[in-house]
């Protein structure tokens, strides 16, 4: 599989860029994917996100308190966006910093379920971005992609395969 990082203008402003991820050749991203399975059961809690990644974007930057940290391996800024600590809905994003986001999917997390682990969809998109997170590091170490614009974007090979790993 292939995939590449896309950065969703209508998100992003003057205090963080938010990226996507676009899969293979298609047209909707992994945010996008995110709201059409989410959307019909958890209408309220998507118009939340959004409007979070909105003000992510414009007002706050990534601050901690938007995230659910340490949700991927030590130091990899994997962690989960939600409205609110009191709901279901999980969007797992790669932080860096409190300039820059990559957004991939999610879905509901119940209260009762305690690790990601129990449930099979939560499981393949989080351990998706782990991938995604080591990619994007070998990248920069290796100086294929950098931070420009006050590390507010990436610039470099965004294009990945998910066998480089």
């Amino acid at each position: 599989m292939k995939y590449r990082l896309v950065k969703l203008s209508s998100f992003s402003g003057d205090e963080c860029s938010i990226y996507s991820i676009l899969l293979n050749d298609e047209q909707e991203t992994l945010l996008d994917k995110f709201i059409k399975e989410n959307k019909d059961s958890f209408l309220s809690e998507i118009k939340n996100i959004l409007q979070r990644l909105r003000t992510i974007g414009h007002k706050t930057g990534a601050r901690i308190d938007f995230f659910k940290l340490e949700e991927g391996n030590p130091g990899d800024g994997v962690c989960a966006l939600y409205d609110d600590e009191e709901r279901n809905l999980r969007l797992y994003c790669i932080r860096y910093g409190t300039q820059l986001v990559v957004v991939g999917n999610g879905g509901p997390k119940p209260k009762e379920m305690r690790a990601l682990q129990e449930d099979e969809k939560l499981t393949e998109e989080n351990y998706f971005l782990r991938r995604v997170s080591a990619q994007i590091t070998k990248r920069i170490k290796e100086k294929e992609i950098c931070y420009i614009n006050d590390y507010l974007d990436f610039s470099g090979d965004l294009e990945f395969r998910d066998d480089e790993w």
